[in-house]
């Protein structure tokens, strides 16, 4: 009867040392560092269709904007962004007019501008 209760007791305590990390997981996500912090981080991302994702990482203190998942392979749409200074979006520049660069669909797979 003793075996029985140290037994279970047992199955307890690794259920509940189960359900401490996976809590632990979920709170604080896979990418817990101990010591120093890495060099390496996703900064934002987002779902543009099923297969196709935008994601921002930042490296050594610069950004790269990256399309991955794609059939055509990953793609980089834009590298070396300061991370120190975001641009302001919401106020256009004075006397710009049109664009610098070409449309984002200018860099998808089967899309002309």
């Amino acid at each position: 009867m003793t075996d029985l209760v140290r037994l279970a007791g047992a199955l307890i305590f690794v259920l509940a040392l189960i359900g401490l990390v996976a809590w632990l997981m979920r709170r604080f996500g896979p990418n817990i560092r101990l010591g120093r912090p890495g060099r390496l981080g996703l900064v934002e991302s987002i779902a543009l269709d099923s297969r196709r994702r935008l994601v921002l990482i930042r490296r050594d203190g610069v950004e790269h904007l990256l399309m991955v998942g794609g059939a055509g392979g990953d793609l980089v749409i834009e590298a070396g962004i300061n991370a120190a200074a975001p641009p302001d979006l919401r106020a256009p520049v004075a006397g710009q007019r049109g664009r610098a660069e070409p449309s984002f669909a200018a860099h998808l797979p089967g899309e002309e501008a």
